[in-house]
């Protein structure tokens, strides 16, 4: 016959056996048994503060997953620097909040210097869609050596003398040409077809719950904006004589219906200055690539005013769109609410609702003196 002692062992060995197997079959039970947690209730305060522990597993919710069905092949574009970073990361982080973490479009950045590794470890850590980082190989981002530096630089300086904005700067010039005839050439966008440009520190107002990239595809879409003003025309003086140069020598690259009396008031005899704020844009990549615009951009880009004068991608763009493409075919993205210091799109009415917007509804460009939108608008009166 077993003593008392010999039970009271037994019984120990069957809880101490429960407990192990319970431990490891059971994780809620490990942990509430575990010595730490134990010495946490009976022994007093831990050597550390409570929130060192961090929020328990079983508080958090799972992410919703991404969007599934059809998708178009699409990217996004920032070109940047590293000196960037904390403007990219505020705007990436709000293009993810209001609409990419439902879609997951991966991302293409730029830059004419390596990207550094802290640059790449916190965009990264962003997102779960898939990033890839370019370098622009120096022709494309340089002055041209047939360029005639001395006279560039004489020009400068005279910008300079008349406070014109980025008058003195070379590398904003570099910005301007590379925009407007080189990033959709580069490498990594060889397989993408549509595009959206993200420049830093810019701000998106509203939730967007469908796809624009899926809408410029079926909708046969090739260029997309939100804000839309005058250039400054100290910047460009002789960019509208080229342009009709152009235009004469080469008549059937012309659409029959474009947009012309967006750009002009006058059939063509001059430019009313006006053009699509390219910081913002949702375009097609094969637009840029076709024959009109390839030849449009190389007989502009011979002609030196990016140098010469301070030419922009923004007016470039916009007359390329506005005579190669059907008027129909350039869309006003009126419920992404949008702001690029100084000016800003807030969504109106049912759509400011429909997007959960947060700019003030009374902040908004489209209809000011300087905004172009009513000449876009007439386009289809």
């Amino acid at each position: 016959m077993m003593t008392p002692m010999r039970y009271v062992v037994l019984v120990l060995a069957i809880i101490i056996s429960l407990h192990f197997i319970l431990s490891f079959s059971h994780e809620e039970y490990g942990r509430a048994t575990s010595l730490s947690r134990l010495s946490e209730q009976f022994g007093g305060s831990s050597s550390q503060p409570p929130y060192k522990n961090g929020v328990p597993e079983e508080y958090y919710v799972p992410p919703t997953p991404p969007v599934q069905g059809r998708r178009a092949n699409a990217t996004f574009v920032l070109l940047a620097r590293n000196g960037d970073l904390n403007g990219v990361v505020m705007s990436m982080k709000q293009v993810e909040d209001r609409f990419n973490k439902e879609f997951q479009y991966p991302y293409v950045f730029l830059n004419e210097e390596p990207f550094s590794d802290e640059f790449k470890e916190r965009v990264s850590a962003l997102t779960d869609a898939k990033i890839e980082f370019g370098l622009i190989p120096k022709k494309d981002w340089v002055q041209p050596d047939w360029i005639d530096e001395t006279r560039a630089a004489e020009e400068r300086k005279k910008m300079v003398q008349n406070n014109v904005i980025y008058g003195g700067s070379v590398a904003y010039r570099n910005m301007c040409r590379f925009n407007s005839g080189f990033f959709y050439r580069q490498e990594l966008l060889a397989k993408y077809k549509y595009y959206w440009r993200v420049e830093p520190d810019v701000t998106f107002f509203c939730d967007l719950h469908y796809d624009p990239f899926l809408l410029m595809e079926d909708q046969k879409k090739v260029y997309g904006f939100t804000v839309s003003l005058y250039e400054y025309p100290a910047t460009i003086p002789t960019l509208w004589d080229s342009v009709k140069e152009f235009i004469n020598a080469n008549p059937d690259l012309v659409d029959p219906d474009s947009a012309m009396r967006f750009i002009s008031d006058d059939g063509g005899e001059t430019y009313n200055n006006c053009h699509f704020w390219s910081n913002f844009e949702i375009g097609d990549l094969d637009f840029w690539r076709g024959e009109a615009y390839s030849k449009f951009f190389d007989f502009l880009d011979e002609k030196g005013g990016f140098y010469y004068e301070r030419w922009g991608d923004a007016p470039v763009h916009s007359i390329g769109a506005a005579l190669f493409a059907k008027k129909d075919q350039i869309h006003f993205f009126n419920d992404i609410g949008y702001r690029h210091n100084p000016f800003q799109h807030c969504p109106q009415g049912d759509l400011h609702k429909k997007g959960k917007c947060w700019c003030n509804p009374k902040e908004n460009f489209d209809y000011e003196w300087y905004s172009c939108l009513k000449r876009y608008d007439a386009l289809f009166a």
